[in-house]
């Protein structure tokens, strides 16, 4: 919750600056309130305790009562929660809720779209470090709320070698060998492959997964082949929302999508007072 509180201070302290001229002049000082968050359209829903943290933050006796939770449809016209307080501090915490809720719900809603399409295929949907900058946080929440799963954090809590690691440490035997024996035991070993030249030489190097990066289909399905169980699979590149079945549909056992974080669109919420 620190890594969040921070997240929300800094957002209220973009939106309310040094104040809120707009109901400073409009509305008088102990006015109550009740506002209904209502859906504009169907979605699911993600965030629900962050935009009542947001008035929480500025003000601890606000009264914030959810009608559903994180992970569940909501549709459209559905009232989801209801908030009462002084006018003030519910309109200087509008926005902000608005913001982070909206954004949240948008990753939700693709992520349980992809999960859907690749149904009974055995593959898993997961997201990348492809998230804005100071959000990821709350975007990887979301992605989980969508039902996908995350794949690592940051560069601190993962191993994944990449092409310019490759390039920078002389080949992917080397890269993994140093890798090996530098990273804690408890750490799984991921390799980027672009050909199955490579996914041989990731194999043998002994790596615990291989990423088969943009391959088509036809080279996707012999890498799944030529792995044969032997390290744990995960596609990458060129995966959409019409792609996806048949990249599934290779035997791959991950599927990270970037596009879950960086080409969402945010879902239409609205907060009105009743």
């Amino acid at each position: 919750m620190i890594e969040i509180d921070r997240i929300i201070q800094n957002a209220l302290q973009e939106d309310i600056g040094s104040g809120d001229i707009t109901t400073a002049a409009t509305i008088d000082p102990g006015t109550v309130m009740r506002a209904e968050l209502v859906a504009k359209e169907d979605f699911v829903l993600a965030g629900i305790d962050v935009a009542r943290r947001v008035f929480y933050r500025l003000d601890s006796q606000v009264a914030f009562e959810s009608l559903s939770c994180d992970g569940r449809l909501v549709r459209r016209g559905e009232v989801f929660a209801w908030i009462k307080g002084e006018a003030i501090t519910l309109l200087q915490g509008e926005r902000v809720a608005l913001n982070l809720l909206q954004r949240m719900c948008g990753i939700a809603s693709l992520t349980a779209q992809f999960v859907k399409a690749v149904e009974g295929t055995g593959a898993v949907i997961v997201d990348t470090r492809k998230t804005t900058p100071g959000l990821r946080i709350l975007e990887k929440y979301a992605v989980r709320m969508g039902g996908g799963r995350n794949h690592r954090t940051s560069l601190y809590d993962g191993v994944l070698i990449k092409e310019n690691h490759i390039a920078a440490a002389g080949g992917i035997a080397t890269a993994v060998e140093r890798a090996r024996a530098k990273v804690p035991h408890v750490l799984k070993i991921e390799i980027e492959t672009q050909n199955l030249k490579e996914v041989g030489e990731a194999l043998a190097a002994g790596a615990d997964i291989i990423l088969l990066d943009n391959m088509d289909l036809a080279t996707l399905r012999q890498a799944v082949e030529k792995v044969d169980g032997r390290a744990l699979t995960e596609a990458s590149g060129g995966v959409n929302l019409e792609t996806v079945r048949e990249i599934a549909e290779t035997g791959v056992d991950f599927i990270s999508v970037g596009a879950l974080t960086h080409s969402f669109r945010a879902m239409d919420i609205s907060m009105l007072f009743r």
